[in-house]
Formats: structure tokens, sequence, C-alpha cells
């Protein structure tokens, strides 16, 4: 025993757990008449927004929660979504945000697979919540105890499910001294469902640990400042919205909130409140470079995006770079917590032309400050690919941003973390600087007369072509190569093209085996975070003998 290791040990004077908990007592404590939450006529300062998270605390607490249980939540961006985020972890009790735009089976099933206790609901998903309580209760047995939410901005009906209203209870009881967070920082923060990109979701458990130290790095990463003005473009039920609920706590920040992701609301909001950050998926971005450039007038502060959720394209990076947005890359999966890595800009960037500026902003680049490990590897002998930018391998995460692991799921969880290491399931190569560049994921590579075709690289030639909206290239069967492209294509509003126009096109950016010899111009299925449902189309195309 060493001499450190004596009378020298943890007490609760040198040693908390960490949770985001705690930035949420700071702000009120510090900041408290600072703006925290702006939504529609409501305004809560970061004193308000901490007794409101602190009110509903303590009705879960009347209800029994505690360690372990799960409260869901079927919500928009709104105040009592950022309340949830604050509430339910301070009692130690496990937040699932639920898609709100999945149906009531899968509603149900996840649920019923995370034992939900406590369910909020807002009365616009009263239709789908309905049955899928039903089911719950028939095919499960299960029955939790609904709160209803009354947005102060839905116009719309909605039936009232449980037998308590989410402003009345919060007027019934006295809030919590304080938002004590978990004895051990390893206790299970939230359990959030893989997307479906594979058809396969996952109860991905994750953290108080994992995501204090998240809330953090994206504050470091982002280099944001001291009370920013955050828009919800991204859905808080994707990842906890990406640790941005607890970042802009840190910060003592403003969330402004936004119930639907409309254009024109967007760039109001941006407008009217000043907002300077904001994080979404690429089809969001896309959005704003094909907005009317009338609706961007008056915008006057620097505006500051965030992209992940999937590969963006090079013309989307310079289409924000042209409306002078500032675009950072970051990348990561609902296992690491949203992103953990990030495209990090370096200075002698901005002496490259524009082509190689947004190469290299494009890549998803290197581990988050605060995550230990992230690099490629051969997901076979776990040995590290050369930095060539050439060998494909897996990109791997190691370190206090990955997931406890999938719930009631040992057998994937075990296979997700072979070799000590966090397997993502993308192919990517390492770049001479170390900076890491997605290739494909490992089911979306198209092989050709045995030659390996990136459906990312196709996709990025069909987005320059100034047609496109959307697009996605998965494998289809072919006699004679064994498989070839197929792309799937959203075009522009007013926008006109032909199949054989925009095979020329790649044509002209790719070698001729790589380019697309079908398209089609059909709408491309997305999950509520803007990611393209790839197996979705894979399985559609099965008709013209795509390949799994």
């Amino acid at each position: 025993m060493s001499i450190y290791d004596q009378d020298l040990d943890k007490n609760p004077a040198n040693f908390v757990p960490l949770s985001p908990s705690s930035f949420v007592e700071r702000s009120a404590e510090v900041f408290g008449d600072l703006p925290a939450v702006l939504h529609g006529s409501r305004r809560y300062s970061w004193s308000e927004t901490r007794e409101r998270a602190a009110r509903l605390a303590s009705a879960l607490r009347s209800f029994g929660v505690g360690r372990g249980t799960t409260v869901s939540a079927m919500l928009p961006n709104t105040p009592e979504m950022i309340e949830a985020h604050y509430a339910v972890p301070a009692l130690n009790a496990v937040l699932n945000t639920l898609n709100i735009r999945l149906d009531a089976a899968l509603l149900a099933w996840q649920m019923q697979h995370c034992e939900t206790a406590v369910l909020l609901t807002d009365l616009e998903f009263s239709p789908i919540i309905k049955e899928a309580l039903r089911i719950l209760r028939d095919e499960h047995g299960r029955t939790p105890i609904v709160i209803d939410v009354s947005d102060s901005e839905y116009r719309g009906p909605g039936e009232r499910l449980g037998q308590h209203d989410y402003a009345t209870l919060l007027g019934q009881h006295t809030p919590l001294s304080q938002l004590p967070g978990p004895q051990d920082e390893w206790d299970a923060i939230a359990v959030s469902y893989t997307s479906g990109t594979t058809g396969n979701p996952k109860g991905v458990v994750t953290h108080h640990r994992g995501a204090y130290l998240n809330a953090v790095s994206n504050a470091l990463t982002w280099n944001m400042p001291h009370f920013p003005k955050y828009l919800w473009t991204l859905p808080l039920f994707h990842c906890n919205g990406w640790c941005f609920p607890w970042t802009v706590a840190m910060l003592a920040g403003t969330h402004v909130c936004l119930r639907k992701v409309e254009v024109g609301a967007v760039l109001d909001a941006m407008r009217v409140h000043g907002v300077d950050h904001y994080c979404a998926a690429p089809i969001v971005h896309n959005m704003l470079i094909d907005a009317d450039p009338a609706l961007r007038q008056g915008i006057a502060q620097r505006v500051r995006g965030m992209v992940a959720g999937a590969a963006p394209p090079a013309a989307m990076i310079e289409g924000m770079r042209n409306i002078g947005f500032d675009l950072t890359h970051a990348y990561g999966l609902t296992e690491t917590y949203g992103p953990a890595a990030v495209s990090a800009k370096r200075e002698h960037w901005a002496t490259q032309n524009l082509a190689e500026q947004t190469r290299l902003n494009g890549r998803q680049g290197v581990r988050y400050v605060l995550e230990e490990g992230m690099t490629v590897l051969d997901p076979q002998t776990m040995a590290a690919v050369p930095a060539s930018g050439e060998v494909i391998g897996e990109i791997m995460f190691r370190g206090n941003i990955v997931m406890k692991g999938y719930l009631k799921n040992p057998k994937a969880t075990s296979e997700a973390f072979a070799g000590g290491w966090f397997h993502s399931g993308d192919l990517a190569v390492l770049e001479a600087d170390r900076y890491v560049k997605i290739k494909d994921r490992s089911k979306d590579v198209i092989i050709s007369g045995g030659e390996n075709i990136s459906s990312l690289e196709v996709e990025d030639a069909l987005y320059r072509h100034p047609a496109v909206m959307t697009c996605a290239v998965v494998a289809r069967s072919d006699p004679k190569w064994g498989e070839t492209p197929l792309a799937y294509v959203e075009l522009k509003p007013g926008a006109t093209v032909t199949a054989d126009e925009l095979i020329q096109h790649c044509r002209g950016l790719l070698a001729a085996y790589k380019a697309p010899r079908e398209v089609r111009f059909e709408e491309i299925p997305k999950t509520a975070t803007g990611k393209i449902q790839k197996f979705v189309l894979r399985q559609r195309a099965r008709s013209a003998g795509a390949i799994e």
C-alpha cells in the first residue's frame, strides 16, 4: 500500500458522483434571473425552470419513481420535455424519450421492453398513444401512470388519457429542495432506442457520468460561450438531444423551443430571439440552404450549426458556407450519447481553396476531448489500419462516452464490445493527419465485379447536381457484376432532370463502374431525425434483385 492510500479516502466533501443534474442547480443558483426557456408566449428564467423541474421531480417521487424506474416521454420540443431531462435524472430514475413518429405497436413494445412506470404524453399524440396503451395493457399486462401535457402552442384536438394533468400536478407539489442525482455515476440516466435504420431497434442504456462528460465535451468541441441562445431544431427524443439539454444548462444558456421544424419558424427564431447555435441532421441544413433568401434577411448574428446523424454531402457543407452559416461536422451514434467525434477545424484549412476546405470539413474527424479513444481497426484482428487514407476498417470508440450496453440483450452487448472497443459498424479510413473519413456502413458497401463501391461516394456525386434534394444509393443484384448501384432520388421543388442526365452527371465525377445503373424518382423513407432508412430501400429494391 502506498502512503497515498493511507487515510485519504473518498468522502462527501471530496468526491461527488458526476451527474448533469448539478448543472441545473448551478445555473439556478448563479444565473437564476437569466432566461432559460422561450416557447411561444411562455418565458422561464433559470430559477423558474429549476423550480418547475423540482416540482415535477416531487410529483414523480410521490408516484414511487426512484432509482431504476423508467419514465417515458412522448413529447415534442417543449418546456415540459426539457424539464423531464432535469427532473427524472435528479431522482436517479431513467428517462426514455419516445420517437414521436413511431407506430402504436412499436411504442407499446418499447414501453414494455423498458418497463415504463410513468408516461408523459402531449395531447397531439393522444390517438396513437391511446392505441399503444391498449396494446401495452392487453398484450403485456402493463398500465403505466399517464400524465397529460397540454402545450400552450398546440391548437389541435387531444383526448386526455390519464388521471393527471402536467400543469395541475406541478401546482400540487412543493419543489424538492435539491435535485440530488445518483449515488453512483455509473447508474443509468436514460434508455434510448436505436432509430431503426437497420430495422432492429435496441435499447441503448447510458449513464450519468457519460451524459455529464459529453455535455461538457459539446461545449469544448464547439467552443460555446456562456449564455448561448440554442434553437431546438434537433428532436429532444434523439439521444436526449445529443446531451445539449445539459450543455445549455451548464452554460446558463437559453433554450428556444420549437414544436415543429419548419423553415419559416426556424429563421424567424434566429431573427427574433438572436439564436446563435442549433443542431440538426443534414436534411434540416439543406432546408435552410434552399430557403427563399428573403427569409434570412435580418439575421445579423453569427449562426453556428452542428451537423451529424448522417455523413453530410460536400454540396451541403458548401451550401451552408454560401449562406453565411458556420458549420461544424460532428459524428457519433446513439451508443455514444450522440456526437463523440468532430472534424476539428485547423487554422491552415482556411488557406485552402473551397473544394479542399469542403473535403477537410466533411470528414468524421477526431475524438471528442473527453472521449478516451476513437480509431479505425480491422474488426477481425483488432489491429489498427495504417494512416494512409486507403485501408478500410471499422470505426471504434473507447471511453466514458460509450453506453453501458443494450437493455436485456447481453449477446448484442458482448458483440458490440468485442476486443475492448465499441464497434460502430461504420467503415472508414484513417487519413495521414489521423482524421477519420467514413466510406460506408458495413452493409451499404456495393461489391461490383469484385470492386468495392461506397454508396456515400455515389450519393455525394448525386448531391452535386443542382436538382437533387435527397438521395440514397443501395445495391441491386446484377447477373454479370453481382451488384450495381441503384439510386433513389427526391428532386427540389420545381426542379426537373432525367435519370439518364443524373447518370451522366455521376460519370463525370466518378469512375464509370461507380455510377448508378438505375435512378428511381421516389419518396425516400426517413426516421424522425432525418436519417435515411436504407433497410427499407433495400426491401423496396428487392423487386430489382437488391442484395442485403
